[in-house]
């Protein structure tokens, strides 16, 4: 009498900032990252995140969907970026001006340029 192995998996998803959703689940061995989705319930509660498009990963790590998982992986599910982080960066050193953002902007008094 043969048992079946099952792997515990969680899955998560940040539907807002600092909102987030996590459901443990117990799968049976061999199992992707797909039916990990689709048993937890998680694309149904937040319609936005359609499986076709959405980029999941495992441990903050991207995959593909046919990915198999392994016992305790944590599936995450990503929200699509508001704003590029290069932009966001571009437009604070804007804001910010030359003299108040770099690495050297704490000086010590009478130190060298640079240190």
């Amino acid at each position: 009498m043969a048992s079946e192995s099952t792997c515990q998996v969680t899955v998560m998803v940040s539907y807002a900032p600092r909102q987030v959703a996590q459901v443990n689940l117990n799968l049976s061995q061999p199992c992707i990252v797909l039916q990990a989705l689709q048993q937890s319930g998680l694309l149904t509660r937040f319609p936005e995140f359609d499986h076709q498009h959405t980029v999941v990963g495992i441990w903050g790590r991207k995959v593909a969907l046919n990915q198999m998982l392994r016992d305790r992986d944590r599936v995450e599910i990503y929200r699509p970026l508001v704003v590029d982080p290069k932009v966001a960066r571009r437009e604070r050193f804007v804001r910010q001006g030359a003299r108040r953002a770099g690495l050297f902007v704490k000086k010590r008094p009478a130190a060298k340029a640079g240190y």
